[in-house]
């Protein structure tokens, strides 16, 4: 009689236990729990990309520093003047216009 009971109760308990890990499994197989999974990984994946960027950008600013120091480029030259377009200095001047090959016509089509 012991035993019957001994082999019920077992047969109980692994009965509960299977249906609550299908269960859980079942949860975590649901549209919302999937989307939300992929969610959490997608925002794992930026931050990893993130911090990949700024090691990136941390070393290349490390080694033009160190390129700058070898070559002599960290001084400071004179910049050049600005340089303008005949566009820009001469609009009001109607021959430049004349004479420019430019067609105002947007939709020309030769």
């Amino acid at each position: 009689m012991f035993r019957r009971t001994f082999w019920f109760t077992a047969g109980a308990a692994a009965g509960v236990w299977a249906t609550t890990k299908v269960n859980r499994k079942l949860r975590q197989l649901t549209p919302e729990s999937l989307a939300a999974q992929a969610a959490n990984k997608a925002i794992e994946a930026g931050h990893r990309l993130k911090d990949f960027a700024l090691d990136v950008r941390d070393g290349m600013a490390q080694r033009e520093a160190e390129l700058g120091e070898v070559l002599g480029l960290n001084e400071d030259p004179e910049l050049p003047a600005p340089r303008r377009h005949a566009a820009i200095e001469n609009r009001n001047d109607p021959k430049y216009v004349e004479r420019s090959t430019y067609s105002y016509n947007r939709n020309e089509d030769h």
